[in-house]
């Protein structure tokens, strides 16, 4: 049975700039045209530099997060990303997720997200079990067979970029699920103090 205290389904991410969406959003348009098969495409509101999904928590997990998230952003500075290729994961025999690679303060990120997975763990949130590979997905691959234009694609595009953005906080989201796709609502904000 479902426990009713965990009915916010939460994650921490970093967003990025509205220029950085339009022009993801212009190679999805372009994507949509040259791959066909069963895609879900994210919206623009969904793109966002996931670092922990927690899945259902409590209000007091909810007090408990922005603690060790404060705890952690309090002495970093501004990081600076630039969204840059097209790939997919895990690969490309078999596609289910295609995404933008992220460059810039990459390492500066990769340090930020394992200090706050290991706090997290203190909290009762285990370790990720992946390596962090930072990325923003446009698209979910429902079934990979009968797929056409994703080698094209990835071939076409992987000079694709963006223009840099600098990220200065961090925002807890809740993330209704609705027929229309997922609504996110910013539950708190933790801006870098450095």
């Amino acid at each position: 049975m479902p426990d009713s205290t965990k009915d916010i389904r939460a994650f921490l991410a970093m967003e990025t700039s509205k220029d950085v969406l339009q022009a993801m959003s212009r190679l999805q348009e372009k994507l949509k045209r040259e791959i066909s098969g069963r895609i879900s495409w994210t919206r623009s509101e969904g793109q966002h530099l996931t670092l922990k999904f927690f899945g259902d928590i409590s209000p007091e997990d909810v007090k408990n997060i922005s603690s060790a998230v404060q705890n952690s952003v309090a002495l970093r500075s501004p990081v600076n990303l630039k969204i840059e290729k097209l790939g997919v994961f895990p690969d490309a025999r078999k596609p289910r997720v295609l995404w933008c690679g992220i460059t810039g303060d990459v390492e500066k990120l990769s340090i930020l997200q394992k200090q706050l997975d290991s706090d997290f763990a203190g909290i009762g949130f285990p370790k990720e079990d992946r390596p962090f590979r930072a990325h923003l997905t446009l698209g979910r691959i429902k079934d990979p067979h009968g797929l056409t234009g994703i080698s094209g694609a990835l071939a076409k595009y992987s000079a694709f970029t963006t223009g840099e953005f600098t990220s200065k906080e961090l925002v807890l989201f809740q993330s209704n699920l609705t027929p229309q796709g997922a609504v996110y609502t910013k539950l708190a904000l933790f801006p870098f103090k450095g």
